[in-house]
């Protein structure tokens, strides 16, 4: 399966919102029964860096201050205990037990208030993913795993169904535009951003998710496919204009992602039944390590030219096309025009069936 954020990303991810170019001061008063003198760390990013700040608490009491020009997601470390929540610039407060998680209560922070509003929403379904999660490892036939994968696909539309309700019923709300953000699908983020209020859409976050829509056009289905270039294993620089007059399957992946590896088997089957019809791959690596990515094509017997430039998600030729999520892949016409994307298994060789048999 596809490495795609999803339920879990809601609740964990430490993904920076910016919402306002003015850094203001950001104030959280904690009092915490039971820390004493305990230390508090908080983990946050800013600037596009994590930062952490180290503080000592004195008769259950501590006090963090920030200039954030940014809401931010944060984790608040307490003698052991992990509280995530959303910091927005000004004053909040945290008050609870130390050693129990369900009894903080912060106060304002509205980007937080929402968050919770929405894992209300979403709770039942979260609880039913976990639960065919396990049904699913513990599957032991082929129609037993069918049937749960099926239940697993009308969980994930109706957690977008309550993501679109939330989002339509808090157009404004900075909670909306984080949700959006979490989304991989062009079609789906352009679907949301259109429900947002022209406050949200002027954000900085709001305008950041306009030029990635921008970006992820360049990547959809009838888009003609503009000439890149990057190097091959042996250092040398090849262009995508070499492959004009084949089917190409720009086919984006890395050694580290195991649902890409596993996917290497289809793509080679597809690739040696139709590489003499007029069909190639041609492989784009996420790697940062050349070692790693020269391993995991011997081992993987991938014989098609591989380029990459070896930054990882910062990739030239992925960051032109939006890719948000891999494996992934672009199907592209002789003409250079992207007929198909992100074929897996059976479907690789049924679209290559239908163009080239």
């Amino acid at each position: 399966m596809k490495k795609l954020k999803y339920l879990s990303g809601v609740f964990i991810a430490l993904l920076t919102l910016t919402m306002t170019s003015r850094a203001q001061n950001t104030i959280l008063s904690g009092r915490l029964k039971g820390l004493g003198s305990d230390t508090v760390e908080i983990f946050y990013n800013k600037d596009g860096g994590s930062t952490t700040d180290t503080l000592t608490a004195s008769n259950d009491v501590f006090t963090w201050k920030a200039d954030l020009n940014e809401p931010v997601r944060v984790s608040l470390s307490a003698g052991g205990n992990h509280y995530f929540f959303f910091a927005t610039p000004g004053r909040m407060k945290l008050t609870g037990i130390k050693d129990s998680i369900a009894s903080y209560k912060l106060t304002g922070a509205p980007m937080q208030r929402d968050h919770d509003a929405f894992v209300l929403l979403t709770e039942d379904l979260r609880v039913q993913w976990d639960s065919l999660y396990v049904r699913l490892k513990r599957a032991t036939s082929e129609a037993e795993k069918a049937a749960i994968e099926q239940q697993r696909e009308e969980n994930r539309k109706q957690f977008s169904a309550r993501t679109a309700q939330f989002i339509a019923g808090h157009p404004k709300s900075p909670y909306s535009v984080y949700l959006i953000g979490l989304e991989n699908d062009y079609q789906e983020i352009g679907r949301l951003y259109a429900m947002l209020h022209k406050s949200a859409k002027e954000t900085l976050a709001g305008k950041r998710i306009a030029r990635q829509l921008s970006v992820m056009a360049n990547s959809q289905i009838g888009t003609q496919v503009k000439v890149f270039a990057q190097a091959d294993t042996t250092g040398n620089v090849v262009s995508f204009s070499n492959f004009k007059g084949k089917y190409v399957l720009v086919d984006f992946w890395a050694s580290w992602c195991m649902p890409c590896r596993a996917e290497n088997p289809n793509v080679l089957k597809a690739y040696q039944a139709f590489k003499d019809k007029g069909f190639t791959v041609l492989g784009i690596s996420l790697d940062d390590k050349a070692a790693n990515w020269k391993k995991a094509i011997r081992d993987d017997k991938m014989p098609w030219t591989q380029l990459s430039d070896l930054k990882g998600w910062d990739n030239e030729v992925s960051v032109f096309f939006g890719i948000r999520a891999i494996p992934s892949n672009l199907l592209v016409d002789p003409s250079g025009k992207i007929v198909a994307k992100d074929l897996r298994g059976e479907m690789l060789e049924n679209k290559l069936r239908e163009l080239l048999d």
